[in-house]
């Protein structure tokens, strides 16, 4: 029988009030209410030997689990599924999985003869000063920041996955066009960046993102077309031509112009970055400071 563990967030936005069918035999359990509570139930799976981890939560539970899965698992890392039941499901997005998927249908996903397999390799953020590592799969600085704080307001009002992105994305996008050079949309951060060991242009940054994953909500493709690897968005700040450069961006075109105007797109194996900054990944705000990001090990996700 298959051994499976169940980390359920229940404050997630569609786990709120939600009652869960009975758990099946061989499927446990935990919602655990602290990081510390987390890292001893993932450790306890770890000793189960589980076959099977499923995520039931939004980016953020996704995020705080993988982060803790190296120093539980190591290298017995089991299969991996999400139940997309948060406010913004990025990752589930990208792997196609079902937006209502429910536990039951995960696990006879997993336990079929020959089980649709997702292979997807996590952003490792790695901090000169000590701190733990994060693991995620949507890192970005200067502007996203700011589309951060817009999107938990937006979620009051009661918008949720994918439209939350389109929201968030139309408003951050409208106070880049309209505001002036100084507007808080528009002005920069002064952030050091190098990319494989080569230092990158000097000056601020209206926003620098980077991802593991290869579909975006509404088709975006801000990195160009799909591709496997690290992936890097870096535009300079105030941002040029924002209202003719921006189609081109979100198309995925490749036009020489865009480096002119310092819109540029890199598939390094490593970025470093180092300043006085606050940076997302995964929809959460984390200090930034001098930090290097890398693909970490590859990890295999269980589909519909």
């Amino acid at each position: 029988m298959m051994r499976v563990g169940v980390v359920r967030n229940p404050r997630s936005h569609a786990n709120q009030g939600r009652v869960h069918a009975p758990t099946p035999e061989g499927v446990r359990v935990v919602e655990p209410a602290t990081r510390e509570a987390l890292g001893q139930e993932l450790a306890r799976f770890a000793e189960e030997k589980i076959d099977l981890l499923v995520i039931d939560g939004g980016d953020g539970t996704v995020r705080d689990v993988l982060g803790l899965t190296p120093s539980t698992f190591g290298d017995d890392m089991p299969m991996l599924a999400i139940l997309p039941s948060g406010k913004t499901n990025v990752l589930a997005i990208d792997l196609g999985a079902p937006r209502d998927w429910r536990l039951e249908e995960a696990l006879a996903a997993a336990a079929g003869a020959e089980p649709r397999i997702k292979i997807r390799a996590p952003l490792e953020v790695r901090f000169a000063d000590g701190r733990p590592p994060l693991r995620g799969f949507f890192f970005g600085l200067g502007a996203l920041v700011r589309a951060t704080a817009l999107s938990k307001r937006v979620n009051r009002m009661g918008v949720f996955q994918s439209l939350s992105v389109a929201v968030t994305l139309a408003g951050a996008t409208l106070g880049a066009l309209f505001g002036g050079a100084r507007d808080q949309w528009r002005q920069g951060v002064a952030v050091k960046v190098a990319m494989d060991g080569e230092a990158q242009p000097a000056g601020e940054r209206f926003v620098l993102l980077a991802t593991a994953l290869k579909r975006l909500p509404f088709n975006l493709k801000p990195f160009g077309e799909p591709r496997e690897g690290l992936k890097v968005l870096d535009v300079d700040a105030p941002p040029q031509r924002l209202l003719r450069m921006l189609p081109t961006v979100l198309s995925g075109k490749e036009k020489p112009i865009l480096e002119a105007r310092g819109y540029r797109r890199r598939d390094p194996a490593a970025l470093y970055a180092s300043g006085q900054f606050d940076f997302v990944l995964d929809g959460e705000v984390f200090e930034g400071g001098k930090l290097a990001l890398a693909l970490g090990a590859p990890l295999r996700f269980v589909v519909g």
